[in-house]
């Protein structure tokens, strides 16, 4: 039965609007007292017409009775749902009612109960109309025979409803306890008493004491801030009820003569010259301060959605264009496109931002010319970064120092020498002092470049100004580029440069040395380096073996060859495919067909691929010895991959053919030689000629 629809429409709407007090967060007092004739404590009104609440105590010394303290808060936290609490509490109400009403009149049917419940609701309802809430429990001052119902009555219709009121403020209590069970401070307690070992019982007390006390903490903060608002609140009050009583006077602040002077540290700024100085800054703010992009709405953010959706061979021109004549962008607007493209699709983000240039709107700076040339060169996409430079000069904006350096170091990379070189100078005419990677680029394209003796210089130029220390890399790069060569004086001028620079001999600059020494042909001093190696320590490895089975080979050393490779093996070193295609270098020129497919074998067995320095080799033996077939098929290998041979190789594999009759095939690879821009030295064509003079009768003459 829902008991709401026995009130009166009005006592309804009072009732609504005062409930919410009684849901206060301060707890309700109560304490079971014994049985008296008049009310022991009150309420406060109800009513909306009160405007503070007030408390009031009363008690009976010369019954001997205790004190019962309630305390009823009348603070209102407007609730949502306003038929749901009050159905609560009538529903309890009604309910504990009842009981009470039925044990004391046992012989009562249930209609006729219902009719007492009606009353007492219509009656307490009447009351709260009036303002009877304090008028009914100050029973004390008032004269009973006044009211319907009798004090004991009264006294049981509100210790129900405070005990409803109770139960329904425990329940609120517990919501808010499992609130405060989840929150971050307590559930960070929790775990690092877990961490600590803490766990079972202990634990979950723990936690429900953390959370108690997180909400106690919380309701005292939010007491003191009701009891500022009150005070407040009655401040503003009383001032009010004063300043309309006293009468206005006139205040005026006495009259300044003279000049304002504002000094700071001794500094005059009330001279005009700092007011525009200031103007100057806030307009420097407002143009370098970041902007928020503009809200992209309606038709503007199909558009956008449809650039953001474009393909790599799509032109964004056409929807960029219709997206400036519908936004108007400045440049964050621009800014914000371009992320969101940077992060759907690089291609078109590079399109878009190369297109976005042009645009006043983006208000375009060096900067972003620069930004386009560095992601450019990174993707060794050099004609694109030199496309967005011819531009930038055609806008009339000078490269700054990040756009050459950027350039320096593509440059490098890609192995235009002449066009680092050009770079390289103007960030020396910009007046910008190179740095230490700027310098190792500039090595690097010089070594690429086949200019060891210029990257040298660079390198000397590096230490005598002090620009930093250079990388070990450099001094190796360099020394590699001497070794190849076979530049004897420069591996070790660079050798020795590595020393005073402070970085030790290691296995890879050992190895270098002897390279350089078995490619200028002296064994002795390859032999002493590779002997230096191993005192310090280092084990001798597949290609630094192979560089002495070199430098023995120029000498015709075979016994100290062999010697080495039996020493070597003792040791527990196992030949590897660079020191046997050296072996088979060697005995193929000594035209050991046998021993030369023997270690072919051997090298099969490893299972890796012979390098290709074999097969010119086998090419130039097969084409001597004789063996038309094996040096056709070492022919065809070598011609596949013509690109890959040097000046030297070519002339070998001519002078091989040559030797064996091959005149057709020795014609055909001169002239890729010729295609690949190599001349043969004098020695060759003298060779070429002796050999052709006395080649085989009937053969085709080779000039």
């Amino acid at each position: 039965m829902n008991l709401k629809h026995l009130f009166f429409r009005k006592a309804i709407k009072v009732i609504s609007q005062q409930r919410g007090r009684c849901l206060s967060h301060e707890p309700i007092l109560y304490r079971k007292l014994s049985t008296t004739t008049f009310p022991l404590f009150t309420v406060h009104d109800l009513s909306p017409k009160t405007p503070k609440p007030s408390r009031y105590f009363h008690s009976d010394q010369k019954a001997n009775h205790d004190v019962l303290s309630t305390k009823l808060v009348l603070d209102s936290n407007k609730i949502e749902d306003d038929d749901t609490t009050m159905n609560q509490f009538l529903s309890h109400f009604v309910w504990i009612m009842r009981g009470k009403l039925s044990d004391v009149y046992p012989d009562c049917d249930k209609k006729t109960i219902d009719s007492m419940l009606l009353i007492i609701v219509e009656k307490v309802v009447s009351e709260v109309e009036k303002g009877g809430f304090e008028q009914i429990l100050g029973a004390s001052s008032m004269d009973s025979s006044s009211h319907d119902l009798s004090d004991d009555l009264w006294k049981t219709v509100w210790e129900v409803s405070n005990k409803v009121l109770d139960e329904m403020q425990k329940a609120r209590k517990k919501e808010k306890m499992k609130t405060f069970l989840q929150c971050e401070e307590v559930k960070e307690m929790y775990r690092f008493a877990t961490e600590a070992g803490v766990c079972g019982d202990l634990l979950r007390e723990l936690r429900f004491k953390w959370a108690r006390e997180k909400m106690e903490e919380d309701e005292f903060y939010k007491g003191l801030e009701r009891l500022k608002q009150e005070e407040s609140q009655a401040e503003a009050e009383v001032d009010g009820d004063l300043v309309s009583e006293e009468k206005p006077k006139d205040i005026s602040l006495p009259k300044r003569h003279g000049k304002i002077n504002y000094k700071i540290y001794g500094l005059d700024l009330s001279d005009p010259t700092w007011a525009e100085v200031a103007d100057k800054i806030h307009d420097t703010e407002e143009a370098n301060w970041p902007q928020d992009p503009k809200p992209i709405t309606g038709k503007c953010k199909l558009v956008t959605e449809k650039i953001l959706s474009l393909k790599e061979d799509d032109d964004p021109s056409v929807p960029l264009a219709e997206w400036i004549e519908l936004l108007q962008p400045n440049r964050a607007d621009w800014m914000a496109l371009l992320d969101k493209l940077k992060d759907k699709d690089a291609s078109i983000h590079l399109k878009v931002g190369e297109l976005v240039l042009d645009e006043e709107s983006f208000q375009t700076n060096v900067t972003d010319y620069s930004k386009l040339v560095e992601v450019h060169s990174k993707a060794n996409r050099l004609h694109d970064a030199e496309r967005i430079l011819k531009k930038m000069n055609e806008k009339g904006f000078q490269p700054d120092t990040r756009s050459f350096t950027t350039l320096v170091h593509t440059y490098s990379k890609a192995g235009n020498l002449e066009r680092a070189k050009e770079a390289f100078e103007s960030l020396r005419i910009q007046g910008f002092r190179p740095d230490v990677k700027i310098y190792n680029s500039m090595i690097m394209a010089y070594v690429n470049a086949g200019q060891p003796k210029m990257g040298e210089s660079l390198l000397r130029e590096l230490e005598s100004r002090d620009l930093g220390q250079p990388l070990k890399e450099i001094y190796l790069l360099l020394l590699r580029s001497f070794s190849q060569i076979g530049d004897i004086v420069g591996s070790l001028r660079m050798s020795t440069a590595m020393q005073f620079a402070g970085f030790e001999p290691d296995l890879e600059s050992c190895t270098l040395l002897v390279e350089a020494y078995s490619r200028y042909g002296n064994s002795d001093q390859a032999r002493s380096n590779f002997d230096y190696m191993v005192k310090l320590g280092f084990k001798p490895d597949d290609r630094c073996t192979a560089a002495m089975i070199t430098a023995y080979e120029k000498n015709n050393s075979l016994d100290k060859g062999l010697e080495l490779l039996l020493e070597l093996e003792k040791d527990g070193f196992e030949p590897g495919i660079l020191t046997y295609s050296a072996l088979v270098d060697w005995f193929g020129k000594l035209q050991l067909v046998n021993e030369v497919e023997a270690i072919l074998s051997k090298i099969s067995i490893m299972g890796e691929a012979p390098p290709f320095k074999v097969h010119v080799s086998l090419c130039d033996m097969y084409a001597r010895s004789g063996s038309e077939k094996k040096a056709l098929q070492a022919l065809e290998t070598v011609e596949a991959k013509y690109e890959q041979l040097s000046g030297y190789e070519f002339e070998r594999i001519i002078s091989g053919l040559i030797n064996g009759g091959f005149n057709e095939d020795a014609k055909r690879m001169h002239g890729l030689m010729q295609a690949r821009g190599f001349v043969a030295s004098d020695k060759a064509k003298i060779n070429w000629i002796s050999v052709d003079a006395f080649s085989r009768k009937g053969s085709t003459s080779f000039f």
